[in-house]
C-alpha cells in the first residue's frame, strides 16, 4: 500500500474509474450469459426447468442482497480489500462448480458464492467513486455503467465459444480465472485522502468511518434501532412516493428478468441455430451502450425532470408489451427486431431508475432507500425464474406462458405506479389551495436522530463531528 494518500479528482481517479467499468462490465455483465448454458445443465443433470431455473436466480439474487455485508466489509476494511475478496471469492466458486456432480452443489458453489463474490467486488468498486470524484461524481457513474452493457455484450459471446470447445465444465474453470481479474481492479484502488473539516484527523483507508464503540448497556437496542432505520421502514411507512415506487418495483422484478434468461433456450427450441441464439443477448447487451447514456441526457434536461416517474412508468409498459411479441413468432429476424425494442425500454428503466429514487425520497436518506428496495428485489429475482421454470414444465415447455407472465408483472407494475404517482400528484394540487406550505408526502417524513455511527459522534466526546462524505451502495437493473 502507498505511503501517500491519493488526493480526489486527481490524475489516478481516472484510472480508478477504468477499473470500475472492467469491474462492473465483470459482475453485472456475468448474468447475462447464463442462460446460454440453461439447456446444457438440464441434460447434465436430468433436471426439471424449474429445478434449473434456481441457479441463475441464486446467482442473481445474491448479487443483489449482499449489499449489507459488503457495507460492513468496506466500513471494517475498505474498498481494496473488499474488492479483491469479492474476486476470490467469484473464482473458488467457479472453480468449484466445475467439479459439482448435482444441482445442489452448483446452487451454493456457482450461486451463492460466486454471486456474493460479484457484490462484492461490483458495490465496492461503485463506493470508491463517490470518494475519488466530488465534482464529477455524476459523470463518473454514467462512465463507469457503460460497463454493464459491454459486459451484456461479450460474456454471452465468450460463453458460447467457449462451451464449444471445453463444455460447460472447463468453461466454468475458465470463469474462475477470468475473475480473478477482479483482484487487479481492486489493487488499483488505492486510498484516497477525504476532505476534513480543519483541526480534525484525517482518515487513512478508503472507506467510511469506522463506528465508535458504543457501551456495553444498550448495545443490543441501539443495534436493533440502528438496523431498523437501515432498513428504512420508516421511509416506506410515512413516503407514499416512495411505497408505491418500492412496491411497484418489486412487483416488476417478478417479469423484467425473465426474457434474459429465457431467451436464449426459447430460440433454440424453436429451430434458431445456436450461436445466433447467443447473439440475441449480445445485440442487447451493444444496444445497452449508447441507450442507455442517450436515455440519461435526456432524463437530466430540466424540462423533462417533473415527467420521469412517468416516463419510467411508460419504459416497463413498453418493456411488458414487447415481450408479447415472443409469443407470436420465433423467426430470427422478428426476435433481432424485438431485442432492439427491448433494449430501448430496458434502457430507460436502468438510466432512469435512480433518477426517479431520488426525486421521490431526499437525497440524506437516499442509501437507507435504496437498500431495502434492492433487497425486496432480491426476494423478486429469486423467486421469479424457478416460477417460470414451474409454469414450463406445466405446460410441456411452451416458452409463450414464460412471456406472457413477464408481460403480466411489468404491465400491471407499470400501471401501479402510473396511477399511483398521478393520484399522489393530484392529491398534492388539491391540498395546496387550503394552506400554503402544505408538506408534501416526501416531506412528511420525520426525521429521526442522527445516529453516532452516522455523525462520528465519540460516545464520551460532547463534540459532533459531522462525516464529509455521504456513501451510497447501489446495484443495477
Amino acid at each position: 500500500m502507498p505511503g501517500a494518500l491519493e488526493r480526489p479528482e486527481g490524475c489516478w481517479a481516472w484510472v480508478v474509474l477504468l477499473a470500475s467499468v472492467v469491474a462492473q462490465g465483470l459482475t453485472l455483465g456475468f448474468p447475462a450469459c447464463i442462460g446460454i448454458f440453461f439447456t446444457e445443465l438440464q441434460r447434465e443433470f436430468q433436471a426439471s426447468n424449474s429445478e434449473t431455473s434456481w441457479f441463475p436466480s441464486i446467482l442473481t439474487a445474491m448479487l443483489h442482497a449482499g449489499g449489507p455485508l459488503c457495507s460492513i466489509l468496506v466500513g471494517r476494511f475498505g474498498c481494496r480489500a473488499t474488492v479483491m475478496l469479492g474476486g476470490v471469492l467469484a473464482s473458488l466458486g467457479m472453480v468449484a462448480s466445475s467439479f459439482c456432480r448435482s444441482l445442489g452443489q452448483l446452487y451454493l458453489a456457482a450461486g451463492f458464492f460466486t454471486g456474493l463474490g460479484l457484490c462484492f467486488s461490483f458495490q465496492s468498486t461503485i463506493t470508491v467513486l463517490g470518494f475519488y470524484f466530488t465534482r464529477r461524481r455524476a459523470l463518473a457513474n454514467a462512465v463507469a455503467s457503460v460497463g454493464v452493457s459491454l459486459g451484456i455484450t461479450l460474456w454471452p459471446l465468450l460463453a458460447r465459444h467457449l462451451l464449444e470447445e471445453l463444455g460447460w465444465r472447463g468453461t466454468f474453470l475458465v470463469f474462475g480465472g477470468v475473475f480473478l481479474h477482479c483482484c487487479v481492479c481492486g489493487a488499483i484502488l488505492r486510498p484516497v485522502a477525504p476532505s476534513v473539516a480543519p483541526g480534525a484527523a484525517p482518515a487513512s483507508r478508503g472507506g467510511p468511518p469506522v463506528p465508535s464503540k458504543a457501551p456495553a448497556p444498550g448495545r443490543l437496542a441501539a443495534c436493533g434501532r440502528a438496523t431498523l432505520r437501515y432498513l428504512a421502514f420508516d421511509i416506506l411507512w410515512h413516503n407514499a412516493g416512495y411505497r408505491v415506487f418500492t412496491l411497484g418495483v418489486t412487483w416488476m422484478i417478478l417479469g423484467f428478468p425473465l426474457p434474459q434468461v429465457f431467451l436464449v433456450p426459447f430460440a433454440i427450441r424453436y429451430g434458431v441455430d445456436e450461436h445466433k441464439a447467443a447473439l440475441l443477448i449480445s445485440i442487447i447487451g451493444f444496444s445497452n451502450i449508447f441507450l442507455r447514456p442517450m436515455a440519461g441526457l435526456v432524463a437530466g434536461r430540466p424540462d423533462v425532470a417533473r415527467f420521469r416517474k412517468y416516463l419510467f412508468s411508460l419504459a416497463v409498459l413498453l418493456n411488458g408489451l414487447t415481450n408479447l411479441v415472443c409469443t407470436v413468432s420465433a423467426n430470427y429476424r422478428v426476435l433481432v427486431g424485438y431485442c432492439l425494442v427491448y433494449s430501448v425500454s430496458m434502457s430507460v428503466v436502468g438510466a432512469l431508475f435512480f433518477q426517479v429514487l431520488m426525486d421521490v425520497v431526499p437525497m440524506d436518506q437516499f442509501s437507507r432507500a435504496l437498500g431495502l428496495c434492492t433487497i425486496l428485489e432480491s426476494i423478486s429475482i429469486l423467486l421469479s425464474p424457478p416460477m417460470a421454470g414451474f409454469v414450463l414444465d406445466s405446460t410441456d415447455s411452451n416458452f409463450s406462458y414464460v412471456f406472457y407472465m413477464s408481460s403480466f408483472f411489468t404491465v400491471s407494475s407499470a400501471l401501479f405506479m402510473g396511477g399511483g404517482f398521478c393520484a399522489l400528484q393530484r392529491k398534492e394540487r388539491q391540498g395546496r389551495p387550503a394552506g400554503a406550505g402544505a408538506a408534501t408526502p416526501e416531506a412528511a417524513i420525520p426525521e429521526a436522530a442522527p445516529l453516532p455511527a452516522l455523525l462520528g459522534e465519540d460516545p464520551g466526546s460532547s463534540e459532533k463531528q459531522p462525516c464529509t462524505e455521504e456513501i451510497t451502495y447501489v446495484t443495477s437493473v
